[in-house]
């Protein structure tokens, strides 16, 4: 099922058309409170969907996101967004967060994103930051608002 909701948003990354500023596709790492791989395609000038597949707690967690993206100060080819979307996530619990116990979690949950990117005129990058807060709707349910990370990708 994991693999099949991966491939069917991979498709969707690549088989729509887009006709944004800066770049179309953009596929790189993240690293923050998880690390991982993101990947974001614009659908047309302002909106964007972002996939971000990252891992901690020695699990795994699955992320899509709608994004708005706008100038910033205008500065040309500096841009901020936000934008929500929704996570689920398997972890072990012995490496969760504090609660240490043998319990392995399933978490599913809506994500919230801020950030901000420049992307590179000279070389085919682009460098982000954002703030990811998530509210958890099961297992470990509730607020969380420590999730952020700095993105590289390749853009084409």
């Amino acid at each position: 099922m994991k693999k099949l909701m991966f491939i069917l948003l991979i498709a969707l990354f690549f088989g729509l058309k887009s006709n944004a500023q800066d770049y179309n596709t953009g596929i790189g790492l993240r690293g923050g409170w998880g690390t991982g791989l993101t990947i974001k395609h614009f659908l047309n000038g302002k909106a964007a969907v972002e996939g971000i597949l990252d891992t901690q707690w020695r699990g795994l967690s699955i992320t899509g996101l709608y994004e708005i993206h706008n100038r910033a100060f205008d500065v040309d080819r500096l841009n901020w967004y936000y934008g929500i979307g929704g996570h689920i996530g398997f972890w072990d619990g012995q490496y969760y967060r504090d609660y240490k116990n043998d319990t392995n979690y399933t978490v599913i949950g809506i994500d919230g994103i801020l950030g901000l990117e420049y992307n590179f005129k000279e070389i085919p990058f682009n460098l982000g930051i954002d703030w990811k807060p998530v509210f958890n709707l099961t297992s470990s349910s509730g607020f969380y608002g420590d999730g952020g990370a700095i993105s590289i990708r390749y853009i084409f």
